[in-house]
């Protein structure tokens, strides 16, 4: 019998988005992370496996503002993240939310990040 385990199930699930989603250099994939303090994002072209953007709650100008991994701090990641993406030349991404469900912090961030100027 072929059973996953609880704890191999959020992985299962990272890895089946990751067969679908894959980022390249001119549509890097935007992959946004939410730990029990902080959350990260990161645009990846995964052609050339390098990070193109990269941009956390732990950046020097967000510590000021203490933003914590809820919504209201994924609302201001997302936009300063999708301000951060146009500097660098990024106009268009693929959203990866990791595992993730679609709603409340993932849902604003895509929000944020897509009033911020991205587009997905």
């Amino acid at each position: 019998m072929n059973t996953i385990r609880n704890a191999d199930r959020p992985q299962n699930r990272r890895s089946i988005i990751r067969e679908k989603v894959k980022g390249t250099a001119e549509r890097p994939r935007l992959a946004v992370r939410f730990t029990g303090k902080h959350v990260y994002a990161q645009a990846i072209n995964d052609d050339s496996a390098t990070t193109l953007v990269f941009l956390s709650s732990l950046d020097a100008e967000l510590r000021k503002k203490k933003l914590a991994a809820n919504v209201a701090g994924a609302k201001e990641l997302g936009v300063a993240f999708a301000l951060k993406a146009k500097a660098a030349g990024i106009a268009s991404v693929v959203f990866d939310r990791s595992g993730a469900p679609y709603q409340g912090k993932v849902k604003v961030f895509a929000d944020a990040a897509r009033d911020g100027g991205l587009v997905f």
